[in-house]
């Protein structure tokens, strides 16, 4: 009788799952492999499209790709692993509903990426929000537009200016895309309010180190600044939130002023699962691995992304947490556990980043490309050709570039679904309506 396949198990839905199952994928349609995907929600986010979701550029469901339709041959289980025995060769399981149990394994792929890095701010675990997730995004989306209308719906001056500040901390990718697309949404939608408008708003972003967007350089740093400052928009550079109690921002330049939204983007830190694995971890918490990939004094264990110091043997040190490496990271792993398992030896992982590419809203853009420097349309450009081409499937290409080619003849849409957060209320309300009228 045949021995059965290898059993491949994946942590993790985002980049390093998705796209080393992609490799895997077939291999496990042929029956060779048996591929398992282990993931919270059973769809990958692209996280770089996730400001122009937010923005209404985009339909929020054409940045997600489905694993089942993407990842045919490969299973998908939706819930969480929270351990491991390598020595047992064995994985608990908690599905999404449902008692755990524990999956086999021949080869573990850690892929679980990483979580928002959160400090002791007080007020913010209460006031702030991260954008990290396509929830995130659409909240914030809903919520810029719902505090418009509660600035358009009263004239107390106070609760106006409130409604109207809306505050960044974190001058990276995530802080300045999101910050600058949500931006032109609010200067697209104020033109529809009668007394609303952009100047009554107030845009904030605050920044710890002495510039916004350092992968980008520092010339086109300072353009970027100036494009956003151009836009009536304040950045704090040098600059920590100390306090968002109740809604008053103080910042430790004395600036002290109360806002409604507070969007929070000052980084992350890998996943606690790694630490959790009982494998070794540096001193982040990101588990320790070799320039091919796998994890170090463990057998069969393989990891990449936002949750390993992965070698990074072009620049030194360890490879950053950005996306272009995490997907690289995958396409190797993916190689080297398909060539071990034929008796090959794997491949270090080696990789030149290509620059970095910022959309600053809509036309405007930097970008750094194999030492190339690109400013306004051609970078915004740009950012949209790369990432549509790195996006999973022809599916989801041809869906984000029909939702660019309709927004070029109609305006955008602006409208806010915030009852989306709590859809059983409206069911609520009339039901206890209907308790105190007595109503059987």
């Amino acid at each position: 009788m045949a021995a059965p396949p290898p059993r491949v198990l994946i942590v993790g839905g985002g980049y390093v799952g998705t796209y080393t199952a992609l490799k895997l994928r077939r291999p496990a349609r042929r029956g060779r492999l048996e591929v398992t995907l282990v993931a919270p929600d059973s769809f990958m986010t692209y996280h770089p499209f996730l400001p122009e979701a937010a923005a209404g550029n985009i339909e929020p469901r054409h940045v997600v790709v489905p694993l089942r339709r993407a990842l045919r041959g490969v299973q998908v289980l939706a819930g969480e692993i929270t351990g491991a025995d390598p020595v047992r060769r064995v994985a608990s399981f908690r599905p999404a509903e449902g008692e755990p149990y524990e999956l086999p394994y021949d080869v573990l792929v850690v892929g679980c990426g990483s979580v928002s890095r959160v400090l002791p701010v007080p007020g913010l675990a209460e006031n702030g929000v991260g954008f990290k997730s396509l929830p995130e995004a659409i909240y914030l989306r809903n919520r810029v537009l719902s505090r418009m209308d509660a600035a358009e719906a009263t004239d107390d001056e106070a609760a106006r200016r409130r409604a109207l500040t809306f505050v960044f901390v974190g001058g990276g990718y995530a802080g300045v895309e999101a910050l600058a697309e949500l931006e032109d949404l609010a200067r697209d939608a104020a033109r529809l309010y009668r007394r609303v408008r952009r100047e009554d708003m107030r845009w904030v972003l605050v920044e710890a180190a002495d510039t916004i967007l350092p992968e980008i350089g520092p010339g086109l740093a300072v353009h970027a600044l100036d494009r956003l400052r151009s836009r009536d928009i304040e950045v704090h550079l040098e600059t920590r939130l100390e306090s968002a109690t109740d809604g008053r921002m103080r910042l430790s330049d004395g600036a002290a002023f109360e806002a409604d939204t507070l969007v929070w983007t000052t980084g992350v830190q890998a996943h606690p699962l790694a630490s959790r694995l009982g494998l070794p971890v540096d001193e982040r918490g990101r588990l320790a691995v070799d320039a091919e990939l796998r994890v170090r004094e463990a057998d069969r264990i393989w990891a990449a992304g936002d949750c390993a110091a992965v070698p990074d043997l072009v620049a030194g040190g360890i490879a950053p947490p950005t996306a272009q490496h995490a997907l690289r990271e995958a396409r190797r792993l993916g190689k080297n556990i398909r060539d071990t398992l034929r008796g090959r030896e794997p491949r270090p992982f080696r990789y030149r980043s290509r620059g970095g590419l910022v959309s600053l809203g809509r036309y405007q853009g930097v970008a750094r490309v194999l030492g190339i420097r690109l400013r306004g349309f051609p970078a915004w450009f740009l950012h949209r050709s790369y990432h549509v081409l790195m996006l999973p499937t022809i599916n989801r290409k041809v869906r984000v570039m029909a939702d660019w080619t309709l927004a070029l003849f109609f305006r955008r849409d602006i409208v806010q679904l915030g009852s989306l957060q709590d859809p059983r209320r409206a069911f609520a309300e009339a039901t206890e309506t209907d308790r105190r009228s007595g109503q059987p």
